[in-house]
C-alpha cells in the first residue's frame, strides 16, 4: 500500500485494540501497545498488593469530601487542600469544568485530543482552533497567539505536555499567558497528563501559578503515570473558590469509588515507583530520540511527554503504511492521520521497555533509515 491508496484504510485510536486484534487476527495479548501512552512498568507491585489486602473497603461509601486523598494529592503538587477536587477520571473533570465554564466563544489549541470538541460543542458555544506551527516544532507562539486572540474569547483549552505532539511550554511562559488571559477575562484550562513524564516537572508544570492566578485551572490523573486508566481518578486544582463550588455542586456525589480513592493515595505517595518510571522513561526517550534522528526519512521534534512525534518524509510511505508494518510484527503504534490540523505523514509512539523499543527501531529502521 501507497501513500496514495488510502481509500480502504481503518482508522485506529490507541485504545482500539479489541478492533485491531479483529481486523488484523492478532491476539490482543501478543500486542505491545505502543499507542495508548501508558507507563510500560504496570500497575505498582506494592499498589496491587495493598488493594489484594483491603477489598473490603468497597463495602463502606468513601469519604464523600475524599479529606484524606485530597491532602495526599496537595502534598504530591506542593498545593493547598482547598484548591483540590477529585473526579471519575480527568474525562469527569474535563465534562464538569466546560459545562460549567459555558463558554461563549472557546479556544482550543491544537492538534490535540478530541474531547476537549467533542464537550465544547455540548455547550452550544463557538469553538475555534489554533493550531501550533509544525516549522517551530508545535511550540505554542505567544506573541502570535496575543495577536490572534479573538476580542470574545472566554475559554482556552491547552493541553501541556500536549498530545501527540509531546511540545511544550514552560513555566514562565506559562506565567505569561495566564496574565494576558487574566487581563482578557479568559479562563484556561491546562491538561497536565502527561507533565509527570517531562525532563523537568517543575519546569513545565502550572501548578505554582494557581495560587497568583484563579483564571485557570489544571487537569491531572494516574490513568497514565500510574498505569491505571481503569481506575478512573482524576483532579484538578484551582483557586477560583467560586467556580470551584459551582463544579462540586454539578458533581454527583461519590464519583470516585472507595478502591479509587485508597489505591490513589497509594500510588502518589510510591516515591519508589515514581522515580522508577522517570528513571526508564527519560533515558529511553533519549536514546530513543538519539536513534531516531540517524534516520534518513524522518523528521523527529523534541519530546516533553512520553511519546514521540515524528514525520515521514519519504514519497511513498504513508503513516498508515508504518502503522502496519509495526502491527504485523506485534507492535501498535498510532497513525496520526485522524488528528484535526496535523496534515502529513505523522505516527506517534510511547516509550515502553527498552527491548520493546529497540524492536520498534529496528521495525521503522526496516522503511525509514
Amino acid at each position: 500500500m501507497t501513500a496514495n491508496n488510502n481509500q480502504s484504510r481503518p482508522s485506529f485510536h490507541g485504545s482500539d485494540i479489541e478492533q485491531i486484534e479483529q481486523y488484523y487476527g492478532i491476539p490482543k495479548e501478543s500486542i505491545v501497545k505502543f499507542g495508548a501512552n501508558v507507563n510500560p512498568l504496570g500497575l505498582s507491585d506494592s499498589v496491587r498488593q495493598s488493594l489484594s489486602e483491603h477489598l473490603d473497603i468497597i463495602t463502606s461509601y468513601p469519604d464523600r469530601d475524599y479529606k484524606s486523598l485530597r491532602q495526599v494529592i496537595a502534598s504530591y503538587c506542593n498545593t493547598d487542600m482547598d484548591y483540590v477536587v477529585t473526579g471519575n477520571g480527568s474525562t469527569e473533570l474535563i465534562s464538569l469544568l466546560i459545562g460549567q465554564r459555558n463558554a461563549r466563544h472557546a479556544l482550543v489549541i491544537g492538534p490535540t485530543y478530541s474531547e476537549y470538541k467533542r464537550e465544547l460543542s455540548l455547550t452550544g458555544g463557538r469553538i475555534s482552533n489554533y493550531y501550533l506551527d509544525e516549522s517551530q516544532d508545535f511550540r505554542l507562539d505567544m506573541d502570535d497567539l496575543k495577536h490572534i486572540l479573538a476580542d470574545d474569547v472566554d475559554f482556552l483549552i491547552l493541553c501541556n505536555p500536549n498530545n501527540p505532539t509531546s511540545s511544550a511550554l514552560i513555566q514562565s511562559e506559562l506565567r505569561s499567558l495566564a496574565e494576558l488571559c487574566k487581563e482578557r477575562d479568559i479562563f484556561i484550562m491546562i491538561d497536565e497528563t502527561y507533565v509527570e513524564f517531562a525532563p523537568s516537572v517543575e519546569e513545565i508544570t502550572a501548578i505554582p501559578l494557581v495560587s497568583d492566578y484563579d483564571n485557570l485551572m489544571i487537569l491531572r490523573g494516574v490513568s497514565k503515570f500510574f498505569a491505571a486508566p481503569g481506575l478512573r481518578l482524576g483532579y484538578g486544582i484551582t483557586s477560583n473558590q467560586r467556580f470551584l463550588d459551582e463544579l462540586k455542586r454539578h458533581q454527583n456525589p461519590w464519583s470516585l469509588n472507595s478502591l479509587g480513592a485508597y489505591a490513589g493515595e497509594l500510588m502518589l505517595k510510591d516515591t519508589d515507583y515514581i522515580n522508577r518510571t522517570r528513571e526508564l522513561i527519560l533515558s529511553e526517550r533519549s536514546r530513543c530520540l538519539a536513534a531516531l534522528k540517524e534516520f534518513h526519512h524522518v523528521k523527529v521534534y523534541p519530546a516533553y511527554g512520553n511519546f514521540i512525534l515524528i514525520k515521514i518524509v519519504k514519497e511513498d510511505i504513508a503513516s498508515f503504511d508504518m502503522f502496519e508494518h509495526a502491527i504485523k510484527q506485534g507492535m501498535m503504534i498510532r497513525d496520526c492521520s485522524s488528528f484535526e490540523g496535523l496534515p502529513g505523514e505523522y505516527v506517534r509512539f510511547c516509550i515502553m521497555k527498552p527491548e520493546d523499543n529497540t524492536r520498534l527501531l529496528n521495525c521503522m529502521g526496516e522503511l525509514l533509515a
